[in-house]
């Protein structure tokens, strides 16, 4: 019989936990959100910190297949997104979630599952104006909604409801990226996140 001795190093070490949260910029199509997370993500990962970036459209592809855009469906996608991020987050993850989440309701159902499971939060409103967010147009979709081949685009003919209180708001038209980034990075530093 052969017996393992493990010394108090190794015992402190495998107790260490590392911090993980759950990071959700929300705010209109086109605004930066994957952007700015994407540039976020790759720092951290660099600094040899587990991240994830979970984006809305990759989400709604894989997890979400058959869901609309009515706000039942929206609701329920959110929600969705919400436990894979919490499951993430919970187990040492940052996890950055650029996904639009139109409705508070929304946003606070899955705040509301991390604050009962005590895994940090943070919201981040992307704000950039709709007019800028037009001019970006990364996916055509503001040109499509124009010449009516599309509707219920967030922000111009659906719903939009703005954070009243987000832990940051980023006007991504007046900074770099790297600048967002970095001032979503000081605010993970100033709640001891990262």
């Amino acid at each position: 019989m052969t017996t393992t001795t493990t010394t108090t190093e190794e015992h402190d070490e495998r107790e260490t936990h590392v911090t993980g949260a759950t990071v959700w910029l929300t705010g209109l199509p086109s605004a930066g959100k994957t952007t700015i997370a994407n540039e976020l993500a790759g720092r951290l990962r660099g600094e040899g910190r587990r991240a994830e970036v979970l984006d809305g459209d990759e989400i709604r592809e894989f997890l979400s297949a058959g869901l609309g855009f009515s706000r039942e469906d929206r609701h329920l996608n959110v929600q969705r997104i919400g436990f894979v991020a919490e499951l993430l987050a919970s187990n040492g993850v940052t996890v950055l979630v650029p996904v639009i989440a139109p409705y508070a309701d929304s946003r606070e159902a899955v705040r509301g599952r991390h604050r009962s499971e005590g895994t940090p939060y943070l919201e981040v409103h992307v704000a950039t104006p709709v007019e800028v967010c037009s001019e970006r147009d990364v996916k055509g979709l503001y040109a499509k909604q124009a010449a009516g081949e599309i509707s219920g685009l967030t922000g111009v003919d659906d719903p939009y409801e703005a954070p009243e209180s987000p832990d940051l708001r980023i006007e991504s038209h007046t900074q770099t990226v790297r600048e967002s980034a970095e001032a979503l990075y000081a605010l993970l530093t100033e709640r001891g996140l990262a």
